[in-house]
Order: structure tokens, then C-alpha cells, then sequence
């Protein structure tokens, strides 16, 4: 066919050949753009499954517009000739450059983050792919990797019925359970059975590229397909490290989990997979910037070279009541700072543990999953003035309990409790304390203890942002500072929350100095705690100085990760900034330290999309609707939560779902101005531009009266050069004007 032309394509030379036709490299004379043609062989043109299947491949790839998918231009069919139109792609497939010879652990954690990203991408719209393999991912001569070859993919009616514009191809003879698709070397358990396949059958074929790609060879082996299945079916893969003792022992606990038979035990998501690539990219070049730094190791204490990895599991609440909840959440988290206080003790963070509470799991189960060596559960009861708590320590490895101890005591005690587990976990753990260390511990944020617990209330009402919220929020830490004068996290909390209602609802000059006061005395006698940083941050914000908040934060998430509301704020500073392409970049950060703060979920989204990044953002609100959901089943009188759940879901086209959380939220909270501001956002998503001006209106005669954001924010988009809106959100060279 070289030097032929097919419709107006010029066909200039043959790139490659394959069980179903032959591609080739041909010249769009109309666009005058060199592409890809790939023909489906005239052979097979009869057959129509054969032919549905070549039509599927490019219907599935044409409705993912992502970086690291092949993009399909079309399909055409000349004569009795069928083809498909593809992006023309420079470099080699994956398993050419497998052949070659090993491939070091960056880029094959470069490589594998953009495939699973893909992956991500695909699953959003109901799309699985089911024929991954090596051949079928493309490493361009820039080391993008590039997903070929939907001939195989599932295409999930339902879900691609609710996701806007995705093309409903599926196939039914050719999906059902009962026929074994892909390439038999990396399918998944469920798919050598013949089973019906989901999007965790991509994660099991994706780990066995992604081990092939790290060792040079394939976890399940055979001289006959009968013994690959019967290796992919019965027996564990031989440990990277073994194949390869150069690679990190993680990379073993992250192939394992995506490795794992029972689907029920594999990653669930591709989201998860991916989280999991990059958090060990992250800390291997930490890890690498302090070797050469050699500042840590010079100052390590001698027991620092165990690896001590603990996870603090929430604490469960046996007295049933919801009102102690926010005493359970408090001290499960205060003794995760305890420990982190311990050199020798890598803890995890609230955000990678928070999808265990109150569910049943063995210390095992969450060893495997988080890679951690050991964890910390137990439960606690308040009656009157007394607290019960039970805790014990669990070797991970063999879910057998080194330490426990019940501690019934009263409820002034709680911090010497808390002293006294972490001391324990270290002794059991044979880690020396410093006296430094010993220090830390014994310190306590306050001596009255119902200071303490009025701070915790707090600081649960003051997640929730809304204006009364808030209003019961600075009253809480009012209460507590007057109690304990000298309560510095109390004063911190209360300008903290004193900023927010200023720049939230009341821009009058009596809540911006009560937030410069209550800073000041957080800060007396040189404390500098993050809680402080914040607060200070807080104000900084509220009076528009930008760059002092986002340095003052960033300062603070320094020492803290874990810091409540830290990300949050960093996030709105950089966002009316504009400097969008750094909030995505925190970005699993920033939802890995999140914890119980679903506010850190707003500026990742709105970044998105002012960036424009419509599949990235259709696949975060995936992650953003199970965060709002989650937290509903808990605290199902969240008037914010419940509106921001409302924008998401009417972005997924699930308007009755939408219209009900919001009238929802406005029965709740029905003047507040931060519910009417994102009713009008959901309002936008369901294009009627008319209502949700009325609701922008509203929001506005209610105190939220921010151009800055609201002219950013992408949902509001529609409303730009509406006069109205106009009138009340003027440009920044208008306001200056």
C-alpha cells in the first residue's frame, strides 16, 4: 500500500504488523499532518465481531482525551476497507524497550504514574481496558508512555450513560463472562477464570507490567499457556528485591497488593495505585536529597536505622454517643502526634488511615495495604467525669499483640494517657528515648482539661466554615482562653476562625483586629507552634497579603504535614494568586494530610479547572464526591458539605441527586452565605445561568463579597459579562481603577 492513497491520506511507509492488521504512516492531505492509519485486515472485514471490536477500539480511545492515551482522530471505512485514524507517535513500544535491558526505578516510576494516571482516566468513564501488556503502551523518544489498543476494552453502559459524551460501545457477545480476552501472560486471576471483568482487572495487569518493566522478567511464567494460568491462578510471584535487590522494598508491597488473586484484596482504584507510585517517588528523592545532604544521618540517633513504621487507627467510640465523637477523633490524632515526636517512629498520617474507622479490619490487613510495620488500636468510653481507654500494639507482620493497656482514669488524666501509650509503644519497640524526646511528650497544651475539650469542640465546628459554624467555633475557644489564659492552641484556633468570619461574611474591622489579638497572644512567650503560623497565615490572607500567607503555611506544613486546615489555606492563598499549576502539585499531598479538613478538596478543584484540565477534574470528583459522602455518614448536618456533594454531583449529570442535597443544605443553613455561593455554583453545572445569579445575589446581601475568587473560580464561568455580576464582582483593574 506504500505510495497508495486511501480517501485523502497518502501513505508513505509501514510502521508495524499485528494479529488483526497492519499500520502504517501516511500524510492527512487536507490537514496537510502526518498520522497513524491503521487497517483492519480485509480478511477479517467479514467478520462482524472482529469488526465491532476494531470499531470499539476506536470509539473507546476517541472519548478519552488524556496525555498518556493515544489520541484517535477517527475512523473510515473506503471501500471495503476499514481504518483507523491515530496520532503518529515517535520512539518504541515498552516491550522493545524492556528488550533492551533494565530500565532504572525513576523511570519506571515515571512511566508507571503516567499509565495508571491513564488508567484513571479510562475508569472515570466507565472504560476498562483488559488487554494491558507491553506491546501496548508506548514509550515516545520524550519518556511519555502512551496506552494503544482498546480492541479489548469494556465499556460499562450505565456509568458512560452518566458521564457526558462518552460513546456507549459496548459489545455484549463479546464482553460477557465466560471467554478469557487479553494476553494471557498478564491477565488478571478473574479473566483466566473467565469471570466478568472491572477495572481492577487493569490494576492486575498493570502491576505485571510494571514488574516486568523493574526486573527485565514476568511474575507468572510457563512453557505452555496451561502453566501461565496455572502460575497466574495458584502462585506468588517471586519478590522484586530478589529479582532485582537494587529496587525498594515498597515497590514489593505496592506489586504485591496490585498482584493480589482476590480482587476484593487488590487496589480498588486506579486512584490508589496511583497515589501509592507517587508517594514512593516522593520519598526515594527525599530520600536521595538527604544522602547527600547527610544533615539527617550526622544527628540520628543509633536506633534510627530500624525502620519503625506505626499506623494510628481511630480509637473506637463504645459509648455510641455522637456528641463524643469529636473527643474519639481528638485523642486518636493527639496520640499521632505524640509519636511523631519519636525520631525512631515513622507514623502515618490521619488522611491514610481515616478509611478504617469503624470498619472491621485486622492489624494485618492495614499493615499489607499501608506498608506499615505496626498499628495502634483501640477503643475508648466516657462516663461522666471517668475515661476507659484500651490500647494495644499489633506487629503487622503477624497480627500478634506486643503491648496493651487499659487505662481507666479520670478525665484530667487524658494527657499523662497520652504520655504515657507513646512512651510504652517506644519501650515496646526497644527505641530509646532522648531527653529531648521525653520532653516533647510530657508537654502539654493546657492544664485544664475542660479548656482542652471546649478547643476540641472547637475545632470541629470550625471545618464546617459556614457562618454560625463559625459563630459557635470562636465562642468554644473564647470559653477555653478563658479558662487558660496562657492556652496558646486555643488563642491560634480563635484567630484563626475570627480571620475566616471576616473574610467569609462580616468585612468589618472589629473581627480582623479580635484575629491580629488573639495572634499575638498564641505567640506569647516566643511560641511559634504550626497552630500559630496558621492563625498568623489566616490574617495574612484576610488583609490580601498572599505571599506572606502562602510562605508562613508552607513554613508550617514543614514541621506539620498534618497541620488542620494548613493545606486548605496554602491552597486559597495560591489560588487568588492564580498560581494554579502549583496547587496541583501538591496536590496528593495536600488529600494524603487532609484528614477530617474536606475544605482542603476545594482549591485542587478549582485549580483543575481553571487550568482547563477536564479529565483530570472529571476524575477528581470521583474523589471528591466519596470524601463528601463519607463525611455525611458522620456528620450528616453539614449544610457545606451537602452543597458542595450538590455542585459535584450535578457536574456528573445527576441533577435529581444534586437538586436534593441542596435544598437540603439551604433548609439547613438557609442564610448562609457560603451554602447560597455554592448553590450557585451547582446552579452553573446545571446551566441555568438566571438562578444562579439570584443565589450569587443572595450571597452577596449575606457577606461573601470576594471578586478575587469569585472571578477565578471556573464553576461561575457562565456568569461572566452577565451586568449583574459584573456590577458585584468587578475585574481587579476595575477595583484598582
Amino acid at each position: 500500500m506504500i505510495g497508495s492513497t486511501i480517501s485523502h491520506y497518502r501513505i508513505t511507509s509501514q510502521l508495524g504488523e499485528g494479529g488483526m492488521g497492519v499500520v502504517y504512516e501516511a500524510e492527512d492531505i487536507n490537514l496537510g499532518r502526518r498520522v497513524a492509519l491503521k487497517f483492519l485486515s480485509p480478511s477479517m472485514a467479514n467478520d462482524d465481531n472482529l469488526l465491532q471490536r476494531f470499531q470499539r477500539e476506536a470509539r473507546a480511545a476517541s472519548s478519552l482525551n488524556h496525555p498518556n492515551i493515544c489520541t484517535i482522530h477517527g475512523i473510515e471505512q473506503d471501500e471495503n476497507q476499514h481504518f483507523i485514524i491515530m496520532e503518529l507517535l515517535d520512539g518504541e513500544s515498552l516491550a522493545d524497550r524492556i528488550r533492551r535491558g533494565p530500565i532504572d526505578i525513576d523511570a519506571v516510576l515515571q512511566l508507571s504514574v503516567q499509565i495508571v494516571d491513564a488508567l484513571e482516566s479510562a475508569h472515570s468513564k466507565g472504560i476498562v481496558h483488559r488487554d494491558l501488556k507491553p506491546a501496548n503502551i508506548f514509550v515516545t523518544s520524550r519518556g511519555e508512555a502512551k496506552i494503544l489498543d482498546f480492541g479489548l476494552a469494556k465499556i460499562d453502559r450505565q456509568k458512560s450513560d452518566a458521564a457526558s459524551n462518552v460513546p456507549t460501545a459496548i459489545a455484549d457477545e463479546l464482553t460477557s463472562a465466560g471467554s478469557t480476552m487479553g494476553t494471557v501472560a498478564y491477565m488478571s486471576p478473574e479473566q483466566a477464570r473467565g469471570e466478568v471483568t472491572d477495572t481492577r482487572t487493569d490494576l492486575f495487569s498493570v502491576g505485571t507490567v510494571i514488574y516486568q518493566t523493574a526486573t527485565g522478567v514476568l511474575p507468572f511464567q510457563g512453557e505452555t499457556s496451561a502453566m501461565v494460568f496455572d502460575s497466574i491462578l495458584n502462585r506468588d510471584p517471586i519478590s522484586v528485591t530478589q529479582v532485582n535487590p537494587s529496587l525498594p522494598a515498597e515497590l514489593d508491597r505496592i506489586l504485591g497488593q496490585s498482584l493480589e488473586k482476590d480482587r476484593e484484596l487488590r487496589y480498588q482504584s486506579a486512584t490508589d495505585l496511583k497515589t501509592a507510585l507517587k508517594r514512593l517517588k516522593r520519598d526515594l528523592d527525599s530520600g536521595r536529597h538527604s544522602s547527600e545532604t547527610n544533615a539527617i544521618h550526622s544527628t540520628r540517633a543509633p536506633q534510627m536505622v530500624h525502620d519503625h513504621s506505626i499506623a494510628v487507627l481511630y480509637f473506637e467510640n463504645l459509648s455510641g454517643m455522637n456528641e463524643d465523637e469529636y473527643l474519639r477523633d481528638g485523642i486518636t490524632e493527639d496520640i499521632t502526634t505524640e509519636l511523631s515526636k519519636i525520631k525512631g517512629l515513622r507514623t502515618f498520617s490521619r488522611a491514610m488511615v481515616l478509611k478504617y474507622r469503624d470498619k472491621s479490619v485486622t492489624a494485618g490487613q492495614v499493615g499489607k495495604e499501608l506498608g506499615a510495620s505496626y498499628v495502634l488500636t483501640g477503643s475508648l468510653r466516657r462516663a461522666g467525669a471517668r475515661l476507659r481507654i484500651n490500647a494495644q500494639l499489633v506487629d503487622a507482620a503477624t497480627d500478634f499483640p506486643l503491648w496493651s493497656e487499659r487505662y481507666d482514669r479520670e478525665m484530667e488524666d487524658v494527657f499523662e494517657v497520652q504520655d504515657e501509650i507513646a512512651s510504652k509503644i517506644a519501650a515496646a519497640l526497644r527505641i530509646t528515648l532522648t531527653p529531648q524526646e521525653q520532653q516533647a511528650l510530657a508537654a502539654k497544651p493546657t492544664e485544664n482539661l475542660q479548656a482542652y475539650d471546649l478547643y476540641l469542640r472547637g475545632r470541629n465546628y470550625a471545618r464546617r466554615v459556614g457562618r454560625q459554624d463559625l459563630q459557635i467555633a470562636v465562642q468554644m475557644y473564647e470559653n477555653a482562653v478563658a479558662l487558660d489564659p496562657g492556652f496558646a492552641l486555643a488563642h491560634a484556633g480563635l484567630a484563626n476562625v475570627c480571620a475566616q468570619y471576616y473574610y467569609h461574611f462580616e468585612r468589618q474591622q472589629q473581627w480582623l483586629d479580635r484575629a491580629i489579638a488573639a495572634t499575638r497572644k498564641s505567640s506569647t512567650n516566643g511560641n511559634d507552634a504550626p497552630e500559630v503560623k496558621l492563625a498568623e497565615a489566616w490574617v495574612d490572607y484576610a488583609e490580601k497579603r498572599n505571599e506572606e500567607a502562602v510562605n508562613k503555611i508552607r513554613q508550617a506544613l514543614e514541621r506539620d504535614p498534618d497541620l488542620d486546615g494548613g493545606y486548605y489555606l496554602l491552597g486559597r492563598s495560591l489560588f487568588d494568586a492564580g498560581r494554579y499549576h502549583e496547587i496541583v502539585a501538591v496536590m496528593e499531598d495536600a488529600l494524603a494530610h487532609a484528614g477530617e479538613n474536606y475544605n482542603t478538596t476545594i482549591p485542587i478543584h478549582n485549580a483543575l479547572g481553571a487550568l482547563g484540565k477536564t479529565d483530570a477534574l472529571n476524575n477528581y470528583l470521583h474523589r471528591e464526591v466519596a470524601i463528601y459522602e463519607t463525611h455525611l455518614k458522620k456528620v450528616p448536618e453539614d449544610a457545606r458539605v451537602r452543597i458542595l456533594l450538590a455542585g459535584d454531583y450535578a457536574k456528573q449529570g445527576r441533577l435529581e441527586d444534586a437538586k436534593r442535597e441542596a435544598d437540603m443544605a439551604v433548609a439547613l443553613r438557609p442564610d448562609d452565605a457560603m451554602v447560597l455561593y455554592n448553590v450557585a455554583c451547582s446552579f452553573c453545572a446545571m446551566n441555568k445561568p438566571q438562578d444562579a445569579m439570584n443565589a450569587l445575589k443572595k450571597a452577596w446581601d449575606a457577606g461573601y463579597r470576594d471578586p478575587a475568587w469569585t472571578r477565578q473560580d471556573p464553576d461561575l464561568a457562565i456568569l461572566h459579562g452577565e451586568p449583574e455580576f459584573e456590577r458585584l464582582y468587578p475585574p481587579a483593574d476595575a477595583l484598582a481603577a
